[in-house]
């Protein structure tokens, strides 16, 4: 399926929010997905996943998670300088804030004539963490969560009840969880207090832990494993194919 891409900037509560669109081409309504990046917000990688996506058939928006702290158009490089920036920025940010930015765009979204109504999350390491924070918002019928980093941890700030794991009551929709078992980031302990904690709120998610480490789908850099990367949009797009149409 052939994609078209645009850009828009998206009044939220703390600033306007650089949000990337990729879709298919031609007319026609799609169901949409949000789609979360890691800390370096939209680089290559990112991108050619929202393509991916897109070219099964959805809407893809892909917010600049850290617009708050960064001009608009900010992409950090994949070296030291880029991942201390962008924890830094991590840090900085409360996580209550991608809940307002998750509700502007769901509301943009309803204005669109080539939005069909339907709408999942998706999102890679931190932006696995804030795929799972959008699936608190009642829209979102679907989450897939990759090497979601901080779930078990309190790495992002939050107030009192407002961790992201303190508010599994508020979660609808259907979760996929996709784990590397050699991820640093996310140890077996971690894991381990994740699905406890999804399992004791009785909801409804899949589980899958694979021989891979942090990044595995991330198509640049040596941790990158094609193999597990396919078997992972697989996964996604059989979530989406089930609950989005």
């Amino acid at each position: 399926m052939i994609t078209q891409s645009h850009l828009v900037d998206l009044p939220t509560a703390t600033g306007l929010m650089r949000t990337y669109v990729h879709r298919p081409a031609g007319n026609g309504a799609w169901p949409a997905v949000l789609l979360y990046s890691e800390i370096f917000q939209q680089t290559g990688p990112i991108e050619r996943a929202a393509r991916l996506i897109a070219g099964h058939g959805y809407a893809v928006l892909v917010p600049e998670v850290f617009h708050e702290l960064n001009p608009a158009g900010t992409v950090l490089v994949y070296d030291d300088d880029g991942r201390d920036k962008g924890n830094a920025d991590k840090a900085a940010k409360p996580v209550e804030s991608y809940d307002s930015d998750n509700a502007a765009m769901i509301a943009w979204l309803k204005t669109q004539p080539w939005y069909d109504g339907h709408v999942g999350a998706m999102g890679f390491c931190i932006g696995g963490h804030l795929a799972f924070r959008a699936a608190l918002q009642p829209e979102i019928a679907a989450t897939a969560c990759f090497y979601a980093t901080d779930l078990h941890s309190n790495a992002i700030p939050n107030s009192p009840g407002q961790h992201s794991m303190e508010r599994l009551a508020d979660l609808r929709g259907e979760l996929l969880m996709v784990w590397g078992k050699q991820d640093p980031h996310i140890p077996a302990a971690g894991r381990a207090q994740v699905y406890r904690q999804l399992s004791d709120a009785g909801l409804n998610f899949s589980w899958h832990e694979f021989n891979g480490q942090h990044a595995f789908m991330r198509d640049e850099g040596e941790r990158y494993d094609a193999q597990l990367a396919q078997t992972g949009y697989r996964l996604a797009l059989d979530l989406f194919g089930r609950t989005l149409r």
